[in-house]
């Protein structure tokens, strides 16, 4: 675990931009990762990350369950970006879900058994096979419950820091930021896990 002043950082961090925040943060610590589920606005924190660090390991948990325009989006963010991708998906394949579990709603039974199979057991084995100290993330305030109470600096549950350099962005500053560097939005991105874009995923809650 990284030992640091974290609510004074927060403060000090808050007004910086995304560069300087990734720039001060990549100096904690070689043992690093960016998750991605190559959402709407992935192609800006990747996008960054790459111009900084162009070996980070770029870790992505297919759900399997992903629109075409999404791995569609995912391969051309690969490419363009050189990305270290790991990717890591359940250990059943999508027809022994769809047979024995089925993509369920949030009320049914099963949801939570879905969500363990396809996102959290698969992103809790990346996380023991990289063993990170630094974990880069696209949380922003507003999002959810849960993200309103974090800050650009977070522990995870593991004690692993978590760096939000767009924090505090919000969607229109995204847009404006895809539309001046020419980089591309997943506009029909959909995560089974959560439904509604106000539900929170999972991940974040390790």
């Amino acid at each position: 675990m990284i030992d640091i002043d974290i609510e004074k950082l927060n403060k000090q961090l808050k007004h910086k931009a995304p560069d300087e925040i990734i720039k001060w943060a990549l100096t904690l610590s070689e043992k690093r990762i960016v998750t991605t589920s190559f959402g709407m606005y992935s192609a800006i924190l990747l996008s960054t990350m790459s111009k900084h660090d162009k070996d980070i390991k770029v870790v992505w948990c297919d759900t399997l369950y992903n629109q075409p325009s999404t791995y569609e989006h995912a391969a051309n963010l690969i490419k363009n970006y050189d990305l270290k991708i790991n990717k890591y998906q359940s250990l059943k394949s999508k027809e022994e879900i769809d047979a024995t579990i089925g993509l369920p709603s949030l009320e049914d039974d099963n949801h939570a058994e879905f969500s363990e199979v396809v996102k959290l057991e698969p992103f809790r084995r990346a996380l023991k096979e990289h063993q990170p100290d630094l974990w880069f993330t696209n949380i922003r305030v507003r999002q959810t419950e849960l993200r309103n109470k974090k800050d650009i600096l977070s522990y995870s549950k593991d004690g692993i820091l978590k760096i939000s350099p767009f924090y505090y962005w919000t969607d229109a500053e995204l847009d404006t930021y895809l539309e001046a560097n020419n980089l591309p939005k997943n506009h029909k991105y959909f995560d089974p896990i959560k439904a509604l874009q106000n539900r929170e995923c999972g991940i974040h809650l390790q």
